[in-house]
């Protein structure tokens, strides 16, 4: 079981936190939400939990409850620039369907 970064968002995340002078690394989580049922969440991290779950990808730390695991397992956390966006992507293998505006997912 693994979550991982591409080395794009590992640099991100990176300068992000270099920036911020602070951070273990990056939470990655679901939460309920949306009319596809679940929704992504990023936040950085400053201290973990007893229950977290710890991997390195990329030179980064991403932490990843025990619950979230179940729906994220096996995703990679991209960073893309799309015409004039850019922006997080999670390319998640167990999603079933979205939703239209891409907020929210089912597994």
């Amino acid at each position: 079981m693994a979550v991982t970064l591409s080395a794009r968002a590992a640099k991100h995340v990176s300068d992000f936190m270099a920036k911020r002078g602070k951070g273990l690394g990056i939470r990655l989580g679901v939460k309920t939400s949306g009319c596809s049922g679940m929704a992504y969440r990023l936040e950085f991290v400053d201290e973990t939990e007893a229950e977290d779950l710890v991997f390195e990808s990329n030179g980064v730390k991403v932490i990843v409850d025990p619950k979230s695991l179940a729906y994220l397992d096996g995703t990679e956390l991209d960073f893309v620039r799309e015409g004039l966006n850019e922006g997080f992507k999670f390319n998640n293998p167990n999603v079933k369907d979205a939703c239209g505006c891409g907020e929210s997912f089912t597994v």
